[in-house]
């Protein structure tokens, strides 16, 4: 189809012309990032970019002075990498930056090209169009190229070579000259010479340890002191470069050096577990070689490189996101957990997919690791045998529930499933979209100035509508304390609590409209964030001259407000909407619509009511901002009915599920 111009005869016409948009939409986006990066790293000034860069071949660089490269721990390459990079020392004095930067992204570029091509067999048509592009877009926004870009690293090398190796070279001999060249860069590659031996193509793994050998000779006849620092008195560069226990680090040798461990304990649990972890990891990359998902096989060999690995920094983990071409599950629903929680870990900052409390930590620090370790010796990767590899067990869909209106819903295709969603996609989701809405909390500020001008408009309007009631609830609620008490405990504890106890049930009992709820919250925040960033906004406990009491922080001094520990990390002016007021009405109206008891849809009503008093009585807003949180949670119903269409009730949830389990053959029994 790519190269015979036969869209149309293959999917038709218009599904033809609808391809092709996807996929120069697909190219445009790809673009997009690799001009956005480009501009990101020169668009910074010199001193602050391109830092290892500049250590190494600068004007005072290691590789431009005399004496040892490893004078100091600032090169951390191999005395081959140096002695590769010498020759390029004073074009690089000249035009630091540039060359390296378009250089690094056409490598870029072309790991993408080849990773997409290397896709195990058999893919669809589109999938193989249309995987280029997403692979060089995922690889532009993972955080290790966005740190060999920035920092002016080499690891993008070795990983391409090894792909060249193993899907590209015409030779056996090829394929292991361009391994072992990746190995004299980086010798944990050699990992990859067992791989080729045991999957039958031994001239490339001898071809492999050849070229190793003979480059690893040729630099220390050129360097032997360099050499023998770095091989015999680094141990392979065991000691270079950061501190090996940093949080960067993410090897086993730098978890257990985080975890305590240290001296000759730790060095022999270390080679240990990299024993184990490289036997079981070849042992799974052999077999999925032979199943013919090579790609998949040289993914979990290169995971395997990252964890035995005495140093893995940032720009050394891009074999992790490779692995998200592996299959899990049998079921169609059960596909996408694996791929995007890859996705997420090599692309997002650790700090937004666990939460800040100290028994997150430890898997925190070891995230990237664990994900690797999990790739190379622990998720169940379907073979390519299985009946499910290409035909998953379908999902169950709930009945369609007819609109009001002809044109809703507007995206047909997004049905409400019967079966729960993963588990796992849904709490890194909470997770990321929780992360995204503090930060855009915190950032959205016009500063103070223009929050309390706001403040005034909000009063006056207020004032002119006859609902400017906080003032009189606020100290009416100070001259009770039992009440002030209750209402400022009702604000600091219920917030967070109640929707994710009603996403939870649902989740169990009512997945169906698990996703109805999560959709409206969803959009109802996106909107409310959309109102902090857009209007800043001091609530009546900032504003001075009016005379109110935060009742939840204690009085304030106006000219330097202090609300608690998070003083400086929060916005305090991101007050319209009211989100506090918009969730209690987004759990309201859930139970109120599903709740099966009359008594257990007035207690959930209750819950609004609660918080719009504790939210004006404590001066943390105005009545208009509860309008706001109200009318941003309509938009979110409304919205998610013109997107997706009526809500799939449980009825239409049961008749499905009552079908499903009519069509599955019973045993006929005897007549007795």
């Amino acid at each position: 189809m790519e190269h015979g111009g036969r869209a149309e005869e293959a999917f038709g016409a218009a599904a033809g012309a609808r391809f092709r948009m996807v996929r120069l939409g697909l190219w445009a986006v790809a673009a997009i990032l690799v001009v956005r990066q480009l501009a990101v790293v020169l668009g910074t000034p010199s001193g602050d970019r391109l830092t290892d860069l500049e250590t190494w071949v600068g004007p005072d660089g290691v590789l431009d002075v005399k004496g040892s490269l490893y004078d100091s721990t600032q090169f951390t390459g191999t005395p081959f990498g140096g002695l590769a990079l010498k020759p390029l020392t004073r074009a690089a004095e000249q035009a630091l930056g540039w060359g390296w930067t378009f250089g690094t992204l056409l490598l870029v570029v072309a790991l993408g090209l080849v990773a997409a091509r290397a896709l195990p067999q058999p893919v669809s048509r589109r999938t193989s169009l249309l995987a280029a592009p997403v692979a060089i877009s995922l690889l532009m926004i993972s955080l290790p190229v966005r740190n060999t870009l920035w920092l002016g690293q080499t690891s993008i090398l070795p990983v391409l070579l090894v792909l060249l190796g193993c899907f590209a070279a015409r030779g056996q001999r090829d394929s292991g000259v361009c391994v072992g060249l990746a190995a004299a860069l980086q010798p944990a590659l050699l990992l990859f010479a067992p791989l080729l031996w045991f999957t039958g193509r031994r001239r490339a793994a001898v071809a492999t340890g050849a070229t190793f050998a003979v480059c690893t000779a040729l630099a220390w006849a050129a360097m032997p002191h360099d050499s023998y620092t770095y091989w015999v008195h680094h141990i392979a560069g065991v000691g270079l470069g950061g501190q090996a226990d940093a949080l960067a680090n993410q090897s086993l040798h730098g978890a257990l050096l985080r975890a305590g461990l240290s001296g000759p304990l730790e060095i022999v649990l270390f080679l240990a577990l990299a024993a184990a972890v490289g036997t079981l990891a070849l042992r799974r990359a052999v077999r999925y070689a032979q199943d013919g998902q090579l790609l998949l096989a040289v993914a979990i060999t290169g995971c395997a490189v990252v964890a035995v690995s005495p140093t893995a920094w940032p720009y050394q983990l891009v074999w992790v996101l490779l692995a998200a071409v592996g299959r899990v599950g049998k079921r169609a629903s059960d596909r996408y957990p694996w791929p995007v929680a890859v996705v997420l870990v090599v692309t997002l900052p650790a700090e937004m997919l666990l939460p800040n409390v100290s028994a997150a930590y430890s898997l925190r620090d070891n995230l990237v690791l664990l994900t690797a370790l999990a790739a190379a010796t622990a998720v169940p990767f379907l073979s390519t045998a299985s009946p499910h590899y290409r035909s998953p067990v379908p999902t169950v869909y709930a009945a369609p529930v007819p609109a009001r209106w002809p044109r809703v819903p507007l995206l047909p295709f997004w049905r409400r499933v019967v079966t729960r969603p993963s588990l796992l996609l849904e709490l890194l989701l909470i997770r990321v979209c929780y992360a995204v809405y503090s930060s855009v909390r915190t950032a959205a500020s016009g500063g103070r100035a223009v929050a309390e001008k706001h403040g005034y408009q909000i009063h006056s309007i207020e004032k002119a509508l006859h609902i400017d009631i906080e003032q009189w609830a606020n100290h009416t609620v100070v001259r009770l304390p039992w009440l002030e008490r209750f209402l400022g405990f009702y604000y600091e504890s219920f917030h967070f609590v109640v929707p994710l106890a009603i996403l939870g049930v649902l989740y169990v009992r009512r997945p169906a409209d698990y996703r109805w709820a999560r959709g409206s919250l969803g959009i109802a925040t996106l909107l409310g964030l959309l109102g902090f960033w857009l209007y800043p906004l001091a609530p009546p406990r900032l504003m001075p001259g009016l005379g109110f009491v935060d009742t939840v922080h204690g009085v304030q001094d106006l000219s330097r407000p202090d609300y608690g520990a998070m003083t400086a990390v929060t916005n305090q002016y991101a007050a319209m909407p009211s989100l506090h007021f918009g969730w209690s009405l987004w759990c309201g109206v859930v139970i109120a619509v599903l709740a099966p008891r009359w008594w257990m849809k007035v207690l959930g009503l209750l819950h609004p009511l609660f918080t719009v008093s504790a939210i004006v009585a404590t001066a943390n807003h105005w009545v208009l901002d509860a309008v706001g949180g109200a009318t941003v949670v309509a938009a979110g119903f409304a919205l998610t009915y013109l997107l997706s269409g009526p809500r799939r009730g449980a009825a239409s949830g049961a008749a499905a599920e009552r079908t499903r389990r009519e069509q599955v053959p019973h045993p006929v029994s005897g007549s007795g």
